[in-house]
């Protein structure tokens, strides 16, 4: 789908109408044969419940997909960094709470510079060696508040930052995302804490309902 669309409703904070355009497109897969939905952005993940309420098959969170990760690792405390709307909202913080982790979301500063280095200069395809220092620093300040590794909660920041670029263990939601929706696809099915709060379960399109063929929903 055209995400200019979807980039223009968040900036007017008009997430209701986002989520309808979203639901709409996971009925239209699902219609079209889909097993399991993913919805590729991290941001969009507000409006989660509006597709899962549209949809009756299965639907990957990408935060169920990074708590499993951090677990894992045996990591209780992380912090998160994403564009404003997911550091600011509840809806990923809150579900990687669920799973017994706390999380730890930089300084109104730092949030305003990591949300600006993703829209002015990640999603333009711009990476810069002192956008790196910076987001390096901010998270050496949730280091200093206890954090024991970082969620890369944004699919660009993945661009401009890694394992090599911070001391602790880093954790990017879109690559955890996408391997745990291969894995389902080849039959290996999703934790409960992965399925969505699905109707009617899981229908046959003349595969098996346990090697679901993902289809996503991104920019």
């Amino acid at each position: 789908m055209d995400f200019a669309g979807i980039q223009r409703l968040q900036a007017a904070g008009e997430w209701a109408a986002a989520g309808e355009l979203l639901a709409a497109d996971a009925r239209a897969l699902q219609d079209a044969g889909a097993d399991l939905v993913l919805l590729c952005t991290n941001t969009m993940h507000t409006v989660a419940d509006a597709v899962t309420g549209a949809i009756d098959v299965p639907f990957l969170h990408i935060a169920d997909t990074t708590a499993e990760a951090i677990t894992a690792a045996g990591l209780t405390r992380v912090g998160l960094l994403g564009t404003g709307y997911t550091m600011a909202q509840p809806f990923l913080v809150d579900r990687l709470a669920a799973a017994g982790l706390e999380v730890l979301v930089p300084e109104q500063a730092d949030r305003d510079l990591v949300h600006r280095v993703i829209y002015e200069e990640l999603v333009l395809g711009v990476v810069r060696e002192e956008s790196r220092q910076a987001y390096q620093e901010v998270v050496g300040r949730l280091m200093a508040r206890g954090a024991q590794g970082v969620v890369l909660g944004c699919t660009e920041i993945e661009l401009l930052i890694g394992p090599d670029d911070v001391p602790v263990p880093t954790f990017p939601t879109t690559a955890l995302h996408a391997a745990a929706a291969v894995r389902a696809a080849l039959g290996e099915a999703p934790t409960a804490s992965h399925r969505s709060r699905a109707r009617g379960g899981t229908r046959q399109r003349g595969r098996s309902s346990t090697s679901p063929a993902p289809h996503t929903i991104d920019r």
